[in-house]
Parts: C-alpha cells; structure tokens; sequence
C-alpha cells in the first residue's frame, strides 16, 4: 500500500489546476506605449491649430474686406465731454478715419493729435465692434485772462494758452508779462507765483480776488495787481509775498489817500516801514491796442472795462496846443500895444508822496495842509504882446534900414501895426 501511494503521488498525469510551463510568442511594438500616446496628442493638437489658424485666416479676410467694419460716417463716432472744444476740432483729427476700416485706425496715434489741441488736456480713443469709434475729451480748466500782445486768451494754471470760448462768460483778472514765444517752463513758476496770491487773497472768505482786473507777472518780486475801484482803478505793488496783509492796508487806507491826494493812481506797498503813494504816473505801462473785434469778443467773455483800455506812456502822449503862435497871417489889429493877452498857468499837483507807515490820519492830513500850494485864484502877470516881441528881437541886434527889412520878412512883407511900427522906429538908434 505504501508503495502504491508513492507511485501515484509521483505520476505523470497533469493536474488541470497547475499553470503552463510553456510561453506564449507576442508581437512587440518598435516604440514604447507612452511615447506612442505623446506622439497621438501632439498630432491631434497640430491639427486643432491648424483647424484654428484656417479660421483665424479666414476671420481675418472677412474683417478686413467686409463692409460691415468700416466707419461710414461721422455719426459712427461719438464724443463725450466737449464744453469749449468744437465738434469741428474733433473731425479735424478723427475725420481721415471715416471710410476706414475700424480694426487699422492707429488709436495711440489719433490720441496723441487730440491732445494737441489746446483745450484738450487728455483723450482716449475706443474702437466698438462693427464700427463704432468713441472719443472722451477732459478739458482744460481756465483760471485767467492772459493778454498776450495784440490778443486775448485764456490760460489754465499750468501756463497754456486757450482760444476764448463764446458759450462761457467768466469773472477772472487778465494776467499781463506773458510772450508769445515763451515755453511752458517760463509761464508755469509765473501762474503758479498767481494762484498762490489768489488763494491768499480769498482765505478767510473775504474774496478779495474779484476786484482784481489785471494781474502783472512781468517781475515775480514785485507782482502788481490793478484794482477795478468805483471811484477809479489803482495800481498796487504787492511784492513777492504777505499779499493778504498789505492789501489789507490799500483797503483800510484808500477812502483817506482820495482826500488827500489829487488822483490816486497807484501804492507801492512792498516795504514795511513806508508806504509810496502815485510812485508810477509818469511810467505808464505801454501795451499793444486790441483789435475792435478781440476787444468785443474779450468783453462778451467777462473781461472788466478796465482791461480793455490800452494804457500809453509818457512820450506816447499828445503835445498840448500851445496857447498862443505867431503867424504869416495879418496880425490882429485888436491887440493893441497897451493890451495885455493873458497866459493861463496851471499849478502842478503834487505827483508822488512817501507816507511813514505809523503815521495817523490826523498827522497825515496836516502834512497835506503844511505843503506848499499854489492859492487858488492867483492871475499870473500878463505880458504886453509888443514888449515880448520886442525882447525877443533883442536876442539879435540890428541897426538902420536893415532892422526894418528884417521885420517885413519876419512878417512875410506885410506892414506892422501902428503901435509895433512906433516901437520899433523909438528903439532904432539915429544914422
């Protein structure tokens, strides 16, 4: 039994629950498996970006040909913010593009011609799908008058020059000392120099800048304001700074300068320790007339009267006709030689005054009635015609016939009257 047992554990038959022990040949791939699964997704990708590149091309002739892009019209561009520019402006730089087609018009470059426009401080240009252009303005702020020779313009607080607007009326000082040629890196120290008095004079609320009618940069140690007063328009000197301060001191002292002066034309109120009153009437400031038609549009803007006359200086004046002149003419008969032609003399006020700045009132206007004036009233001495012909003959002594030939060509060979003919015959010495 025991050896039977071991010669069946030991047969040869199968057990159909053991594996093989032969292997079965496969077919192997020249590449790896996860090298042939990149190689699929780089192929399907080419092929949706060459999918995608087709219809790219053909949006892009499509957009380029097709009429549906192209601006037809002004009414395809749309601008927002003008107040003072024009829609005139605006097509001057926007108009090349109607007729274009929307996706090639330079947006950098259409900006950059807007802001060249001296309203416009800033711009932007939008293009909207299919063909609509959208143009935003921001202006320019003015804040004074600016008279610049023959012209009037207005000018915002960094020193640019704007064309006067006709649907605005404004209250600002016209701003004087500004060049037509200067840059902006002059006019700006000047109005910002400007803008600093302005918010001086106002704080407070006193508002003291709206009876400024001109403001005078030309020397920014020494600014000079005119001020539009009732009773006349009078130049201050302000100096280079503490304008609140001394302009405080015109406005207290004005009403008393007016008694006591003649004609208040101007105050220097830059020192601390005087006050100089009517230093500038012989130095009247010279500018360029404006044109009638700068002039009316100037005033339709809100520039004060004041501003608008043109100021001349001293040897711009008209000579004065003389009281009386010799002519060729037949002398008038009715002056005799014991007649008198009376000359009338105007006594000279008194043209500039230093007032010490502690000085009262009361000591001021004894100071005023001690000055020496001319009584009101008092005729000059009248000089003979005759006689004053006579000493003026005497400047060149002649004698005989000659002294009477003389006198006929000084006359144009017309006879004197009696009288002269007497006193020239008692003055000749005898032959």
């Amino acid at each position: 039994m025991d050896d039977a047992r071991l010669v069946d554990l030991d047969g040869d038959e199968e057990s159909p629950f053991l594996r093989g022990q032969k292997r079965v040949s496969a077919r192997r791939s020249s590449l790896p498996k996860k090298t042939a699964n990149r190689l699929l997704w780089a192929v399907a990708a080419a092929a949706v970006v060459c999918a995608a590149s087709l219809a790219a091309a053909a949006m892009y002739h499509y957009g380029e040909h097709s009429w549906r892009f192209r601006v037809e019209s002004s009414d395809n561009i749309e601008v927002t913010g003008m107040q003072n520019v024009t829609k005139q402006q605006i097509m001057e730089v926007m108009g090349a593009d109607i007729g274009r087609n929307i996706f090639f018009i330079p947006l950098a470059q259409q900006k950059a011609q807007l802001e060249q426009i001296p309203w416009v401080e800033s711009a932007s240009v939008m293009r909207f799908v299919p063909n609509r252009l959208e143009v935003e303005i921001h202006e320019r702020t003015a804040v004074a008058f600016a008279r610049v020779g023959p012209r009037m313009s207005l000018i915002d607080a960094g020193g640019t020059l704007m064309e006067l607007s006709p649907k605005h009326k404004y209250s600002f000082p016209v701003i004087l000392g500004m060049n037509p040629g200067e840059p902006l890196s002059t006019r700006a120290p000047r109005m910002k120099t400007y803008s600093e008095m302005l918010a001086e004079l106002d704080s407070g609320g006193a508002r003291y800048s709206q009876d400024l009618s001109e403001v005078d940069l030309t020397d920014l140690e020494d600014v000079k304001v005119r001020v539009n007063d009732a009773a006349g328009d009078v130049l201050l000197h302000l100096g280079s700074s503490d304008y609140l301060r001394r302009y405080k001191i015109y406005v207290t002292h004005a009403q008393g300068w007016r008694q006591q002066f003649q004609k208040l034309e101007s105050v220097d109120l830059r020192y601390d320790n005087q006050i100089i009153v009517n230093p500038d009437m012989e130095r009247a400031a010279k500018l360029v007339p404006l044109k009638p038609g700068v002039a009316k549009a100037a005033a339709a803007a809100g520039v004060k009267q004041a501003s608008l006359l043109t100021r001349v200086g001293p040897n711009s004046r008209p000579v004065p006709k003389p009281a009386f002149e010799l002519t060729a003419k037949k002398p008038d008969t009715k002056w005799g030689a014991g007649s008198t032609k009376k000359v009338t003399v105007k006594a000279k006020a008194n043209k500039s005054a230093t007032i010490p700045a502690n000085q009262t009132g009361g000591e001021k206007k004894r100071a005023s009635a001690e000055k020496p004036v001319a009584a009101k009233g008092a005729k000059p001495r009248a000089v003979p015609v005759a006689a004053r012909r006579t000493s003026e003959r005497k400047k060149v002594p002649v004698h005989g016939s000659s002294a009477r030939a003389k006198a006929a060509s000084h006359t144009g060979g017309q006879k004197p009257s009696p009288a002269i003919a007497k006193t020239q015959a008692s003055q000749e010495p005898s032959d």
